[in-house]
């Protein structure tokens, strides 16, 4: 390649990076204060799930998109409170309780989506993408960061939100509290339940958006499976970013990025085996957590039921 050639190419790559990346992003988002929290979500694949089917289904029936994503992440909380009444309330082991939860919304999106469409499955229109005046302009910068539709946008506006929710408000020191020490918040007068569930239900509707965000501007429609384990990587993500929004963003490239390289590999027919291709970026993303999360440490009662003395 001569130089010109690899500008485009990488040009391209982070083109197609950066919307394959968001829907690990979002989902990694509400996992971070999940977890912040006190609350070990392993069933966030399961709200991605939910999220994607409800957001098609939406979108199907109320011929709008925009209903669709509203209605996908509606689903998502609904599902996070229901999580978050056998995390919070029971007091279930939350690793077994997520692994159920995942099942579940597997057969569940599955069994329901295919009665519904026993013959043809609906494909819907992608999301329209948006150039921002002046910067779209810029030469490589432009292509690469301000033309993209309104879901990558809104994902970035949500790292900074997330950001300052749990670094500069009084419900982030609540969560980071409840998550360090949950008994000390708890005589200190934090509602300890209430803060979970409250970080249980933001993970439901940030991680469904996530599944909405794949359905509607990836997939263009709903498949069995659809999130294809994006929700553990998601986990992965939170430890890569130590629980911290920024940290989540630059992680969620991480796996952005290995996911588009596979996709441009394929697109230039080296003769590599297509499995081989579709795990380079579970792959990559492995290999860059053992080498920079080992000494990630959870909050301290993360995955602790807390009960009153």
């Amino acid at each position: 390649m001569n130089l010109p050639s690899v500008g485009l190419f990488v040009v391209t790559l982070l083109t197609a990076a950066i919307p394959i990346a968001m829907p690990v992003l979002y989902a990694a988002l509400g996992e971070a204060v999940s977890e912040r929290a006190g609350v070990l979500n392993i069933g966030i694949e399961g709200m991605m799930l939910i999220g994607s089917w409800a957001a098609v289904l939406g979108a199907v029936f109320a011929n709008n998109l925009l209903v669709g994503v509203l209605i996908g992440m509606l689903a998502g909380g609904v599902f996070g409170i229901l999580l978050a009444f056998f995390y919070v309330t029971r007091g279930t082991d939350q690793v077994v309780t997520g692994i159920l939860a995942n099942i579940f919304a597997l057969g569940l999106t599955s069994f329901i989506y295919y009665r519904l469409f026993t013959e043809a499955q609906p494909t819907l229109p992608p999301l329209p993408v948006v150039r921002i005046p002046l910067l779209a302009a810029i030469p490589g910068v432009g292509r690469v960061l301000f033309q993209h539709h309104l879901l990558v946008y809104t994902g970035f506006l949500l790292v900074l939100v997330i950001h300052l929710l749990i670094t500069r408000t009084w419900f982030g020191l609540n969560v980071r509290a409840v998550g360090e020490h949950p008994r000390a918040a708890d005589t200190a007068g934090v509602n300890v339940h209430a803060v979970r569930y409250a970080a249980t239900t933001i993970a439901g509707v940030m991680a469904a958006l996530g599944g909405t965000t794949l359905a509607l501007a990836d997939l263009n429609g709903f498949s069995e499976n659809a999130t294809a384990g994006r929700g553990f990587i998601a986990l992965a993500v939170v430890a890569l970013g130590k629980w911290n929004a920024l940290g989540v963003l630059l992680g969620s490239f991480v796996f952005g990025i290995a996911d588009a390289l596979q996709l441009r590999l394929q697109a230039m027919g080296l003769g590599v085996p297509h499995g081989f291709l579709l795990m380079l970026p579970y792959i990559l993303t492995i290999l860059v957590l053992v080498g920079f999360v080992g000494g990630a440490r959870y909050p301290a009662a993360t995955g602790v039921p807390y009960r009153k003395s």
